[in-house]
């Protein structure tokens, strides 16, 4: 999943300050050499890559430099300045030294191609999820502090300016004390969805991790934003993590699932997750406090806040993780999400990847809507029961549903 990105944030307030690209391309500043840019991936996601490195273009802030994709893009998709390759190898063996590559490819890719990135000596944007394994990530940081490169995860999300102001409120005691987090997604996905390409909804292909579940891939961010508010970013932020997942659609991964997520600190989080609702509703993450809610719409930049004097809400800019990269590259501005900060994140896709397969949903609590390609299936009640698990912290079996036939299965955490 992710969130197009324009000038400004889309829901940044009209008058909003000028991008760092758009600044520094102001007259009668000082601007240094555009970066130079390689995009693996120009299809699916990395259409918003490529949209972004134009606008970027534009400003005078990088030089898109070659893509790469074994899908050919179409003459004019591309700027004029990129030369196009099939594959990475090409592109690295001619398109010269390069300052930056972002990778946006199918999520078995990511270890491989990110690794090839990294031995060039450039930094490395890569989407998320970053690999499909622990170990690989584990071995994807050494080769990042062997290499002295910068990496940027892309959670988009994390950019958000509303998550500031949670923490400040959070530290003002606005809520109160702070109590537990939730994360709750319903969207709609129809079969279509799962034939889009070979890796959709696999677990594994031919033995490589694939890991395509609601929680690790299409809802990702909102496990990552609940751990980011959490304060949960590297692997040592995190005491138990505990999976429920089930399948409606004739799959090999998750599509309705459960995360159960204790941080170091004893802070429950429990992301509640489905791709088969009867509507898609923009996923939010809940602060639940002593004296109060927090309500983050994650995809809008939008915060709720609830307590005995009444309710408040407020939409937030956004900062570019491309840009705020560029940032860091010129001026040393703090990456906004690092590599070392996904760990907590990959602890929980380890713990889906490591969980026994998911339970399929009794088709007497599965209807489907639709015909064809672009039928989907709606799990019955799943609004309610997907609010009753954030809430209440407990799994679709703990509270007693009739489909909810597994059990919580608790990872068993890497030694530190």
């Amino acid at each position: 999943m992710g969130m197009p990105t324009g000038t400004h944030s889309p829901d940044a307030p009209a008058g909003s300050p000028p991008t760092a690209a758009e600044a520094d391309a102001a007259p009668g500043t000082s601007r240094s050499a555009p970066a130079r840019v390689a995009l693996v991936g120009v299809h699916g996601f990395g259409t918003h890559h490529l949209r972004n490195l134009e606008r970027l273009q534009a400003a005078g802030a990088v030089e898109l430099v070659a893509v790469a994709d074994p899908q050919p893009p179409a003459p004019g998709y591309v700027p004029a300045s990129a030369q196009v390759f099939p594959g990475l190898d090409e592109l690295l063996s001619a398109a010269g030294a390069l300052d930056l590559i972002i990778v946006a490819t199918p999520i078995q890719t990511h270890a491989p191609l990110a690794l090839a990135a990294l031995g060039t000596g450039a930094d490395l944007y890569l989407e998320k999820p970053p690999v499909a394994s622990l170990a690989d990530f584990n071995r994807l940081c050494d080769a990042a502090a062997a290499s002295d490169r910068s990496v940027q995860i892309g959670f988009q999300s994390l950019g958000s300016h509303a998550l500031q102001a949670i923490a400040d409120l959070l530290a003002a005691g606005t809520i109160g004390t702070l109590q537990g987090i939730s994360a709750t997604g319903r969207w709609v996905r129809d079969r279509a969805y799962y034939k889009r390409s070979r890796w959709a909804g696999k677990r594994s292909i031919g033995g490589v991790d694939v890991v395509d579940g609601v929680a690790t891939n299409p809802l990702a961010h909102a496990v990552a934003t609940a751990l980011r508010i959490a304060g949960a970013r590297t692997t040592a932020d995190v005491s138990s993590v505990e999976t429920e997942l089930y399948r409606a659609n004739d799959i090999e991964s998750d599509d309705t699932s459960v995360i159960r997520i204790r941080t170091s600190s004893g802070l429950p989080i429990t992301c509640a997750l489905t791709i088969c609702a009867a509507e898609s509703m923009e996923p939010y993450v809940t602060l639940h406090g002593s004296a109060g809610t927090a309500v983050f719409h994650y995809t809008e930049d939008r915060l709720t806040v609830t307590t005995a004097s009444g309710t408040s809400e407020k939409t937030y800019g956004r900062d570019d993780l491309t840009e705020n990269l560029l940032a860091h590259r010129s001026a040393g501005t703090p990456l906004i999400s690092p590599l070392l900060d996904s760990g907590a994140f990959m602890l929980v896709l380890e713990a889906v990847r490591t969980a026994p397969l998911p339970a399929p949903i009794d088709d007497d609590h599965v209807r489907w809507e639709g015909e064809g390609e672009a039928a989907q299936a709606v799990v019955v009640d799943i609004e309610a029961a997907l609010e009753q698990a954030g809430r209440r912290h407990l799994t679709f079996s703990e509270l007693g549903l009739p489909w909810a036939t597994s059990a919580p299965s608790a990872f068993s955490m890497p030694a530190s």
